[in-house]
């Protein structure tokens, strides 16, 4: 379920959640269009639901008008490419230093309280919230429901606004929890001084005993979404008992809202192709539609739309969210097929950094995980069907200093059906291809971190190696094109690259103990969700962020120049600073409600 971003505006606006620039988003005065008698119908509430699944998708409402091709979006993206997988050190912000420097600062653990971008995150997550607490407000008031409509509703909402809380937590860790009974005039003056991990728990947990196990449209969330949601809540805050006996139950019985059982994919990219969306891995994504009608690319991840190669690429514009150096040695096996978990760094990939593109260059010819060309674009490889990557000439800085030879892949759309799933309504393109918030691979993963955590380690060995199983078939491996003037002419059976990978061997986690298991179980997860705004917020929950980023930048900054200066500090970096901007606005009498994280003052 996608629905055009207008009706959702409308739908918004209505209940008076709608506000300007110069407005906290905890302070919002009633600018309603339509009444309350209007809306207090089970036609009104769908409508006002429909509108928190649909902010889901990262698009901050600028007061009358929609804020369709401005820094919000990409500052508010629900892919998190900022301030997870950058942040994490998976990615560099790419292009060039003179565009978006606010991500450089992020990215280097120096941006402060006024960096927009934290405004921009904030006040467009609270809108969700804002939604979900109207759906939830105005159906309390509504009667021509019936009793199980009104708990689908309650059991909707309240998973959504979870989320928008999740994000919040793990952005900033302290902020004010506003539900449907906080009054509009006092939400500016709530605290952000309690822990809402019990609340996001309440919230996950009613969804999941409240929500069938499917639904007629696959975009809404059903009991097992929440389950996975809960249980990742659960991990977040350290509780593996909890999150395992909810990972049994969802292994075992759980189904997509389409009513697939949970299951991988045979072929790792089916998950990255509009074509091929909502399959059995898809616990929950946020529905991205081409071509709505609009004449925008709203409805179709404009929060990413700076993330594709540039030059003299098809794709137009922006050069962004180039993949770093590390997360591609990440992908280097030994002679068996394992990674090197230690000092994968001291196995490079070999890149074609400047190298100009009419110049020879031979790819690297050691073993590789197959991942890497799902996850990388890089030069004389297979970019999906587009032909082989040409190096510098889709790399915006010069001699690619700046942010290093590599090009994202995950968010790249098909040249085979680009008239179907992209769209070209703006000066950068958008896509089709859904953002998975919770994909199978993701639980697998989580679940085996909890086994291992609880001294499980066979059975947290058993969930790793179907993640690399499914990774090790050959279906798997990029393979050489059949044309050398037509790519979209098929393929060859000669693999692109020397793919090697296996699963771990019998009794390896065991010999391993405790700790090295985790720390495979940690690499897999880089491996298998790199680039997917997972990372700096794994990093942290596991306490590692100092150590892995401290490393990440001695390394990566004998390479590019954009990082260099860039430094964790524990104790601070664990979480954003609280906008001042927010600060600003809920500040009464020279006093502000909002407390600023550590070390921000």
């Amino acid at each position: 379920m996608k629905i055009p971003h207008y009706i959702a505006v409308l739908a918004v606006t209505a209940v008076g959640l709608t506000f300007d620039s110069c407005q906290s988003t905890l302070d919002i005065p009633a600018q309603g269009a339509l009444s309350d008698q209007t809306l207090t119908t089970k036609s009104g509430v769908d409508a006002l639901l429909t509108g928190a699944y649909a902010a889901l998708d990262g698009q901050y409402n600028n007061g009358s008008a929609l804020n369709l091709a401005g820094s919000d979006a990409w500052q508010a993206s629900p892919s998190n490419w900022t301030y997870g997988s950058i942040a994490g050190g998976e990615a560099h912000k790419g292009s060039d230093g003179s565009d978006q420097p606010a991500i450089d600062a992020i990215a280097k653990f120096t941006a402060d309280a006024s960096n927009g971008f934290f405004n921009g995150k904030w006040r467009t997550v609270y809108e969700g919230v804002n939604r979900a607490n109207s759906t939830l407000r105005i159906l309390a008031q509504t009667t021509d429901v019936t009793d199980a409509e009104r708990t689908s509703f309650t059991a909707q909402a309240r998973f959504l606004r979870a989320h928008y809380y999740f994000e919040l937590k793990k952005m900033w860790n302290k902020v004010p929890w506003i539900d449907e009974t906080v009054e509009t005039t006092a939400a500016s003056s709530k605290a952000n001084t309690e822990d809402i991990w019990p609340n996001i728990e309440a919230d996950f947990k009613y969804a999941m005993d409240n929500l069938p196990t499917t639904q007629s449209d696959v975009g809404r969330v059903n009991k097992w979404a929440a389950a996975s949601y809960l249980a990742k809540a659960y991990m977040y805050e350290h509780k593996y008992s909890e999150a395992k006996a909810l990972f049994d139950q969802i292994i075992s019985q759980g189904v997509t809202s389409n009513g697939l059982k949970y299951a991988l994919v045979t072929k790792f990219h089916n998950n990255f192709d509009a074509a091929t969306e909502n399959n059995s891995e898809s616990v929950f994504a946020i529905q991205m539609v081409a071509n709505d009608g609009t004449g925008t690319i709203a409805s179709a991840n404009q929060g990413d739309m700076l993330n594709f190669p540039y030059g003299n690429s098809p794709f137009r514009c922006c050069g962004f969210f180039q993949p770093s150096q590390d997360l591609a040695n990440s992908y280097r096996t030994d002679a068996t097929g394992l990674p090197y978990l230690d000092d994968y760094n001291s196995h490079a990939v070999k890149s074609d950094q400047g190298v100009a593109s009419n110049q020879p260059f031979t790819p690297d010819a050691g073993n590789l995980d197959p991942r890497i060309d799902w996850t990388i674009g890089r030069r004389g490889i297979p970019y999906l069907d587009w032909g082989n990557h040409p190096g510098a000439d889709w790399v915006r800085s010069p001699g690619q200093t700046y942010a290093g030879p590599y090009s994202p892949k995950k968010n790249i759309y098909m040249q085979a059906t680009q008239d179907q799933y992209a769209d070209n309504h703006s000066w950068a393109p958008g896509t089709a291809i859904n953002l998975n918030i919770i994909r199978y691979a993701d639980v697998l993963l989580m679940a085996a971190e909890a086994e291992a955590q609880l001294g499980n380690l066979e059975q947290a060995q058993t969930y790793v190696n179907l993640v690399r199983a499914r990774a090790a078939d050959p279906v798997n491996f990029v393979y050489t094109y059949a044309s050398a003037t037509d790519p979209l002419a098929g393929y060859t059976a000669t693999p692109a690259a020397n793919y090697k990978i296996v699963p771990y061997p019998t009794g390896k986690f065991a010999s391993l103990g405790k700790d090295g298991a985790l720390k495979a179980i940690y690499f897999e997860r880089k491996l298998e969700l790199a680039m997917e705004g997972h990372r700096f917020f794994d990093l942290v929950r596991w306490g590692t962020a100092s150590t892995v980023l401290n490393a990440y930048f001695s390394y990566e900054s004998t390479i590019t120049t954009d990082i260099r200066g860039g430094q964790f500090l524990t104790g601070k970096n664990e979480y954003f600073p609280i906008p001042q901007r927010q600060i600003d606005l809920s500040t009464s009498s020279g006093k502000s409600s909002l407390t600023q994280n550590p070390g921000y003052n």
